[in-house]
C-alpha cells in the first residue's frame, strides 16, 4: 500500500470516555507503558482508515509510518492530537462523526481492559471469572440494555465474498430489519457490513429510530479490517476468545453466511459450545445461508461438520439456500422461543448467563508454530473438545493470513504444520483448498494467496 494523503487534527470525545485519570493518560502516552500506546495507535489508525480495501494489518501500518496520536489532558476533559492521520477520515477539516465515535470507543475499551487487568478484580483462572470479565467489558461500553425483549441477530461470514453473496446478505438484513431485528457483526467489510446496510433501509421503512448496529472486534482483527461506517456501537474485546464469547452472550440467534477460515472458526466455536451436554436443551437459533451460487460451498461446509463432528452437530443448525424471507422468518420464530425460555428460567434478556462455556473455549490460543503442531485433531476426545481444537487450527490460519504478528511469524519461520487423524486431515484439506480456490482467504483484487499452513499426514 503506497503512502497516502494525511492531515493533522485535534479532536474531542463524542459518545464515549469524556475524561481520563492522569495515570491512564500516562499509560497511553508513548513515554508511558509503550505497549498500551502502540495498541491504541494501531486500533486508531485502522478506524481512521475506514473504507480501505486492505485486509492486511502490516500494509496498513506501513502506509502511514509517521502516524502518531497524542492524548492531551485538559481541565474540561481530554483531546486527541492526531499527526499524519488518513485524510479520508475528514470532511472539510472535520472528522466524520461515526469515525470520531468509534475512535473514542476504542480508547474507552483499551483503557478499561487495561485497568481491570491491573486491578485483578477477576479470576481469570475460572470460567465464571472470565464470563464476569466479558460482562463488565460490555456493560462499561453500555452494550447491555435490560428490559428490551430479545431481537439481536448476530451475522457471521467472510470479508472476502462475491458481489452476489454480498447482495444476498443485504437482502437478509433487509428482511430482518422489517421484523424489527437489530444487527450485530464483526463490524468490518463484506458480511460484516451487508446485513447492516440492508437493515438500515428496512428500519427506515418501519420508522425504527434507534436501531442498533453493534460491532464486536478485537485489536488483531480491527487492525486488519477497519470498522464499516454503519456501526453505531463499537466494542473492542481484548482477544478473540472474549470477542467470541461476547457474540454468543449478547446475541439471541446467529446467521452464518459464506466465508473463509475465520467463518469456519466462528462456526466451530459455536458448535463446540452447543454440543456441550449442559447446553442440550438451551434454544439457540442457528441458520447457515447463502445465495444459490453458494450452494456447493454450503454443502461442503455441511459435509465437513458431519465428517468431523457427526450428525449431532449437523442437527444444531438449518441450511437455507437463496431465501432471505425464510431466513428472517425462521430467525424471528427462533428468537420467540428464546424469549419464552429465558422468561421461564428467569435468565436475562440482554446477557445469556445460562449458556455453559468451558474454559477451553475461553483462554486465548497463541498460534505459535509449536502450539499449532501440538493440536489434538483426533477422534479420541468428546465432540465438543474436538470442535475446540479445530477452532484453534482455524484461528491460527486467520492469524497467519491477516494479523500483523502472525504474518511476521510466518515470514520468519515458514508455514504452520498441522497434523491429526487421516480422515480429519483429509476433510480439513478439502475445506481449506476450497477456500483457496474460491478466493475466500483474501479480498478480491489483493495479492495472490500464499497458504500459511502445511498439512502433515
Amino acid at each position: 500500500m503506497a503512502a497516502r494523503k494525511t492531515i493533522n487534527a485535534s479532536v474531542s470525545p463524542r459518545g464515549s470516555l469524556e475524561t481520563l485519570s492522569q495515570r491512564e493518560v500516562q499509560q497511553l502516552r508513548e513515554t508511558g507503558s509503550g505497549s498500551v500506546y502502540q495498541l491504541f495507535r494501531q486500533c486508531a489508525l485502522a478506524i481512521l482508515n475506514t473504507g480501505s480495501h486492505s485486509d492486511n494489518a502490516k500494509t496498513i501500518l506501513e502506509a502511514y509510518p509517521d502516524f502518531e496520536v497524542r492524548i492531551l489532558q485538559q481541565d474540561r476533559g481530554i483531546r486527541l492530537e492526531l499527526l499524519n492521520a488518513p485524510a479520508d477520515a475528514f470532511v472539510d477539516g472535520e472528522m466524520i462523526a461515526s469515525t470520531r465515535e468509534m475512535l473514542f470507543s476504542a480508547l474507552r475499551d483499551i483503557v478499561y481492559a487495561q485497568s481491570e487487568l491491573e486491578y485483578q478484580r477477576f479470576d481469570f483462572a475460572s470460567s465464571q471469572g472470565i464470563t464476569d470479565y466479558v460482562f463488565h467489558l460490555l456493560r462499561n461500553a453500555h452494550t447491555l440494555r435490560p428490559g428490551i425483549e430479545p431481537n439481536m441477530v448476530v451475522c457471521w461470514g467472510g470479508h472476502s465474498i462475491s458481489s452476489e453473496e454480498y447482495k444476498y446478505t443485504k437482502k437478509v438484513g433487509h428482511e430482518l430489519g422489517l421484523r424489527g431485528m437489530d444487527i450485530c457483526t464483526g463490524c468490518g467489510p463484506g458480511v460484516m457490513k451487508g446485513p447492516m446496510k440492508g437493515a438500515t433501509i428496512a428500519h427506515a421503512k418501519q420508522r425504527i429510530l434507534h436501531a442498533r448496529y453493534l460491532g464486536l472486534t478485537e485489536p488483531g482483527i480491527i487492525a486488519a479490517e477497519a470498522p464499516n461506517p454503519i456501526v453505531n456501537e463499537l466494542v473492542i474485546l481484548p482477544d478473540i476468545e472474549k470477542r467470541l464469547e461476547a457474540f454468543v452472550r449478547v446475541g439471541h440467534g446467529i446467521i452464518i453466511f459464506p466465508g473463509g477460515a475465520g467463518t469456519a472458526e466462528e462456526l466451530l466455536y459455536l458448535l463446540g459450545i452447543l454440543l456441550h451436554p449442559e447446553n442440550r436443551n438451551l434454544p439457540f437459533p442457528l441458520i447457515i445461508t447463502g445465495p444459490a451460487t453458494s450452494a456447493d460451498y454450503l454443502n461442503l461446509l455441511h459435509d465437513f461438520i458431519g465428517n468431523t463432528l457427526g450428525e449431532q452437530a449437523q442437527n444444531l443448525y438449518r441450511i437455507i439456500i437463496d431465501d432471505p424471507t425464510l431466513v428472517a422468518y425462521d430467525m424471528a420464530r427462533g428468537i420467540e422461543t428464546v424469549t419464552h425460555f429465558r422468561r421461564e428460567h428467569t435468565d436475562a434478556y440482554h446477557f445469556n448467563w445460562l449458556l455453559k462455556i468451558d474454559e477451553g473455549f475461553q483462554h486465548p490460543f497463541e498460534p505459535t508454530h509449536a502450539n499449532m503442531a501440538s493440536l489434538n485433531l483426533t477422534r479420541e476426545q468428546p465432540a465438543h473438545e474436538l470442535a475446540a481444537n479445530l477452532r484453534r487450527a482455524f484461528s491460527g490460519i486467520v492469524s497467519g493470513n491477516v494479523k500483523e504478528q502472525g504474518i511476521r511469524m510466518i515470514e520468519q519461520h515458514g508455514p504452520y504444520e498441522i497434523s491429526g487423524d487421516p480422515q480429519i486431515m483429509h476433510q480439513l484439506d478439502l475445506l481449506l483448498q476450497a477456500f483457496v480456490d474460491q478466493h475466500r482467504m483474501k479480498l478480491p483484487g489483493g495479492s495472490a494467496y500464499e497458504p500459511c499452513y502445511r498439512l502433515v499426514k
